[in-house]
This record gives structure tokens, C-alpha cells and sequence, in this order.
């Protein structure tokens, strides 16, 4: 028995050794912090408080701060769940070819090769004032001068976020829906089932895995970023992690902690609220 549990350990330890230092010590060094007061230069006081978060939960400031996060975490989730579930079940129902369709697949992700902050700007060009957009709908009389709209705001952040974003939902779904039966479908369709019956009662129900992990990878990713939206908005919209990023800047640590503290309990509660809608563990060893 005790080798059993010696063995055991061993084989958790490698993974251990990288959560601990890496992951588990961070989270309980910025809990810690939250707790604590600042002399205003920096430097921590060993004096327990919940002002902190106070300051936070009672800001107006922060409240419209994380109205505007959930925005943005909503509509990304909708237009890359939308694109993602699209494109997936084109490559796996229309692609006869299983080869073509993984290659077509590799070709999604070719954007993806490149930087982040790349692909952001790149969409600079297209949506300014004197774009590509803007001056084809100039050419055409759709418009008689560009539309601000389009660059410097939150159609933009939303734009940035769906392109970087909507492979994390591509892959996950396209994997599910790999797994579906083809039998299935050809059953239903001789049954007299439409489209949209056999992707309403068959498709969807059996892809509740990969539809729940890519809204977990983009709910988290959105939640947790400020860049995108302090470029794409022009400084016009703000998020949450930006604020707590400014408060590092003026050197008000314990601040910034209690906001990165809260913001990980939402989001913890989104992932929860997400995965409560599937057993991902049971679905993964179907």
C-alpha cells in the first residue's frame, strides 16, 4: 500500500513542480496582497483589511468597467460559437474527403501562425477612415463619407476579438463533431428529418463537448485581456484588467490585487456556469 501511494506521488510529482512555483504560489502571493495596505509608494504594509475590495465592490467605475467586459465576452462568444460551429460542420458534412477536410481545416489556422498583435493591427488598414472598407463603399455610393464606426470602437474590439478567437472555437467543435456518426444522419435524413432538425436534435446534442470547452477558451481569453481593447477602441472603452493594470502603474498593488482576485472568481463561476451544461469528462471518454 505504501508503495502503491509512493508510486502514485512519483508520477504527480513532474506536474506538481511546475503547478506550485508557477501556477498555485502567484494566485496565493496576489490573494495575500489583496488583504494588505500600501504606504503609497509601493511598498506593502503588514496590516490586514478589507478596504481593498471594498473600493472595488463599491466603485461605480468598476461596475460599468466589467458591464463593458461582459459585452465584449458576450458577443465574442456569440459571433465565434456562430463561425466556429459553421465552419466546423462545413469541413466534417460537406468535405466528402477526409483529407481535404483536414487540410482545409490546417488552412484556418494558417492566420494564426503570426502574432496576435499582427493580426490585430492588420485590421487597421481596413476599417480606418481612409480603409479599404470605407473607400469600396465610397467607390460604390453606398456611403458619401466613412464611417467612424468602424475603426476606434467596439464593433472594432468585438471584430480583433473574433478574429484571434475563433479558432479556440473551430477545433474543439470541429473534434466533436468528427466524432458523430455519419450512420446517424444518413438515418434521420431517410427518416424524413430536415437540416434543421438533424442539426437541432442530432449535431448540437453531440457536440455540447466542444461547444462548452470553446466557449471556456474564449470566455477566459476575453475576460482576461486589455490590449485588444485599449488599441481596437482607441481608448474609447476600458476593461477591467486594464483598470487593475493602471493601478499597478501608480504602484497600488494591493488594489490591483483585489480586482484580479474578483475578476478570477467571475470568471471561475463562468467556467462553472459553462460546465454544468456537460459532464466534459464523460463526453471526452465517449
Amino acid at each position: 500500500m505504501l508503495r502503491h501511494n509512493l508510486s502514485s506521488w512519483l508520477y504527480v510529482s513532474p506536474l506538481m513542480l511546475v503547478l506550485v512555483p508557477f501556477f498555485l504560489m502567484p494566485i496565493v502571493v496576489v490573494l495575500a496582497a489583496s488583504f494588505l495596505e500600501t504606504d503609497g509608494f509601493g511598498g506593502l504594509l503588514p496590516s490586514f483589511t478589507l478596504a481593498n475590495y471594498l473600493d472595488v465592490l463599491t466603485s461605480a467605475q468598476t461596475f460599468h468597467l466589467y458591464m463593458a467586459t461582459l459585452k465584449f465576452t458576450v458577443l465574442t462568444w456569440f459571433f465565434t460559437l456562430i463561425i466556429g460551429f459553421l465552419v466546423a460542420y462545413f469541413l466534417v458534412f460537406h468535405v466528402r474527403n477526409q483529407l481535404l477536410a483536414i487540410g482545409l481545416f490546417l488552412v484556418c489556422t494558417v492566420p494564426f501562425w503570426t502574432s496576435n498583435i499582427i493580426r490585430m493591427i492588420s485590421w487597421i488598414p481596413l476599417l480606418g477612415k481612409e480603409g479599404l472598407i470605407n473607400s469600396a463603399l465610397i467607390r460604390t455610393h453606398v456611403i458619401d463619407q466613412p464611417l467612424d464606426v468602424l475603426l476606434f470602437s467596439s464593433l472594432a474590439v468585438v471584430i480583433a476579438y473574433v478574429h484571434q478567437l475563433t479558432i479556440f472555437m473551430i477545433v474543439p467543435i470541429f473534434n466533436s463533431m468528427a466524432r458523430i456518426d455519419k450512420r446517424t444522419i444518413e438515418a434521420a435524413r431517410d427518416a424524413g428529418a430536415s437540416r434543421f432538425e438533424i442539426v437541432r436534435f442530432i449535431v448540437l446534442p453531440l457536440c455540447k463537448t466542444g461547444i462548452a470547452l470553446g466557449s471556456i477558451f474564449v470566455v477566459s481569453i476575453v475576460m482576461g485581456d486589455f490590449f485588444v481593447v485599449k488599441v481596437m477602441s482607441g481608448g474609447g472603452s476600458a476593461s477591467v484588467v486594464g483598470a487593475f493594470y493602471e493601478d499597478i502603474g501608480v504602484l497600488q498593488y494591493p488594489t490591483a490585487a483585489a480586482s484580479a482576485t474578483i475578476l478570477t472568481i467571475i470568471v471561475l463561476l463562468l467556467v462553472v456556469t459553462i460546465l454544468r451544461t456537460v459532464d466534459i469528462r464523460k463526453e471526452l471518454t465517449r
